[in-house]
């Protein structure tokens, strides 16, 4: 009897610098099944949830939804669809509270629910092997699925911009922050589903495996896995990780999975790998196989302060206070609301935000379980933050950069490199919150790169004006010598032809270019005949113009325009002309007392 080939294999597990061992708090949500959350009454809808340029609105305020319609298209190149997550009616279209640090305000499209829940016509690919890969990739982007683990990267992308043939899909199941257990009970409960969404990713990249990474810590999640592999037939490979944070990072866990390294500044995909999130891949099969665009996510809400800590399926577009009270939120002994884990989450200014395809994690954490942020004291230089770093950086050279804005010697020591997970953050005795530091020096030297861009840029089309004006005039010169020629070879012709045996006084074409050289002489003394009024009026002219043009760059150098160069020599020329008419002016006041009798 022959026995069935091995279609589940265990992978060998690699190493990689740094990271740290915090306590896991996994336990408190992820014993209870993943929770509806029921259908609020209006949900805000942010135009921008991914990275990349904002959708579209292609809804008005009345216009009436159904559960899936489009209401705002994404833009060309990296951008996201946003759908109606319930059925209802477009009430507005305005700034509303948003899920970030800054507080600040985004567009956004609010839904009054109708309470119906309709469904839009869907269209069903059952037998998604028929399709073409083209058509499965369109319809990923038009189900405006995002990277479901945090980073919001539009997953069409992955799909399209291929750098090199594709060889492995990396299923990102590591969830190593802690307290964050949605990937988790995702995975104990719908695995299949999981694993068809691999499946479906394997046949648009042509990849020959499946690889899961996997900490050792989820046990249950690891056999969901091997069950639901033998049940459809399908060729996995298992690496399981020791738990260490930050072993789910995209770079980590592909160096512990494979012993490969990402280049710098490279992708995944140069070196033969596309990896996914599990909850990414769970959206990917729903999208093509029923046609349900992204409009639902599965969100762990947890922490001392949570009543009932757990994993809760809401709508995209939920009022985040309604999904803590629908937890049992104690408000009151929650030092703060942060989304994500507490490595990488921020706190949030404003619980009405809504829910947005990024938010895996909502903590609610008392002042005990989580202390709140104290002064930070002067750096020891224990060098424990570089034992840390799983990038392999230097944090207390990168602090000091940062802290005192030297941004060449930040971009030095590998700054770009520095994946803000927080490890070095959790070990520092003095308590120093260097990602803090190293957001600042990132988001400095990104606004320079623009800033020296848009110079660039502006300096590029003066010197263009400036050659455009040179040749313009290169030619009228050309031109007038050409006229000039031609009117001296027209006389010469026609005195020859009149049969004149007299002798030219003079060339004729020497005398037609004196008498062009005349003419530009008399234009430029024009001013030398004016009398003393004629040039007071020139000098004044000239000088509300220069006065102008200087109130121009002053209020261009306020706003930092990229026209400052070319403003800045436009009143140079001004302040010239100025003074000339001024002495021109002058001298004739002079020459006119001179005279008088």
């Amino acid at each position: 009897m022959t026995q069935a080939p091995h279609i589940i294999a265990r992978s060998r597990v690699w190493s990689i610098p740094g990271g740290v061992h915090p306590e896991q708090h996994k336990a408190e949500s992820n014993q209870s099944a993943i929770e509806p959350v029921p259908l609020p009454s209006e949900l805000w809808l942010p135009l921008s949830m991914h990275i990349g340029s904002p959708a579209i609105p292609v809804v008005k305020v009345g216009d009436t939804v159904c559960k899936g319609d489009l209401i705002a298209r994404s833009q060309s190149g990296i951008s996201a669809s946003i759908h109606a997550p319930t059925s209802g009616r477009v009430v507005a279209i305005e700034d509303h509270v948003y899920a970030h640090e800054s507080g600040f305000k985004q567009p956004a499209i609010c839904i009054e629910s109708d309470g119906l829940d309709i469904w839009r016509q869907q269209k069903p690919w059952h037998n998604w092997r028929e399709q073409s890969v083209e058509d499965i990739v369109a319809r990923i982007h038009d189900g405006g699925i995002t990277g479901m683990g945090g980073a919001s990267f539009p997953t069409d992308v992955k799909y399209r911009n291929k750098h090199a043939p594709i060889h492995t899909l990396l299923v990102n199941a590591a969830e190593c922050e802690p307290y964050i257990t949605a990937d988790d009970r995702l995975i104990r409960e719908r695995a299949e589903d999981i694993l068809h969404g691999a499946a479906i990713c394997r046949h648009l990249l042509g990849a020959r495996t499946i690889l899961i990474g996997i900490e050792d810590n989820k046990p249950e999640a690891i056999s969901a896995f091997e069950v639901a592999a033998k049940r459809l037939g399908l060729d996995i490979t298992l690496a399981v990780v020791p738990t260490k944070y930050p072993s789910g990072g995209e770079k980590q866990l592909i160096q512990l999975t494979t012993g490969l390294e990402v280049p710098k500044g490279g992708l995944p995909s140069d070196i033969g790998l596309v990896c996914q999130n599990v909850g990414t891949l769970y959206q990917i099969y729903r999208t093509v196989v029923f046609d349900e665009p992204l409009i639902s996510r599965v969100t762990t809400i947890t922490g001392q302060a949570i009543e009932r800590p757990g994993n809760y399926e809401a709508l995209i577009g939920t009022s985040i206070e309604t999904l803590l009270n629908h937890a049992g939120a104690h408000l009151k002994k929650a030092d703060r609301v942060i989304m994500g884990g507490p490595m990488m989450g921020f706190a949030l200014p404003d619980i009405t935000a809504p829910l947005v395809k990024a938010t895996n994690c909502l903590l609610a954490p008392t002042k005990k379980e989580i202390p709140p942020p104290i002064i930070d004291n002067p750096c020891i230089r224990c060098g424990m933050c570089e034992q840390a770093c799983p990038a392999g950086l230097l944090p207390q050279q990168l602090h000091w950069a940062s802290k005192n804005r030297l941004l060449d010697e930040a971009e030095l020591h590998s700054i770009d490199d520095c994946i803000e997970c927080g490890a070095c953050a959790y070990v520092c005795p003095s308590r120093i919150p260097l990602v803090q530091y190293f957001r600042y020096a990132k988001g400095e030297i990104k606004q320079e790169r623009a800033d020296q861009l848009a110079s660039d840029r502006a300096r590029v089309r003066f010197e263009n004006r400036q050659a455009r004006l040179d040749r313009e005039k290169a030619e009228k010169e050309q031109r007038r010598k050409a006229r000039a020629e031609a009117a001296a070879k027209a006389l010469a012709e026609k005195q020859a032809k009149e049969g004149s045996n007299e002798e030219p006084k003079e060339d004729p074409i020497k005398a037609a270019l004196e008498r062009a050289a005349a003419k530009r002489d008399a234009k430029n003394t024009t001013t030398e005949t004016q009398n003393p009024e004629q040039l007071k009026d020139i000098a004044e002219k000239a000088k509300a113009k220069f006065e102008k043009a200087t109130q121009r760059l002053l209020d261009a150098e306020k706003e930092g325009s990229e026209m400052v160069p070319a403003l800045r020599k436009a009143a140079g020329k001004l302040e010239e002309k100025y003074h000339s008419a001024e002495k021109a002016y002058q001298a004739a006041m002079k020459e006119q007392e001179n005279v008088s009798p």
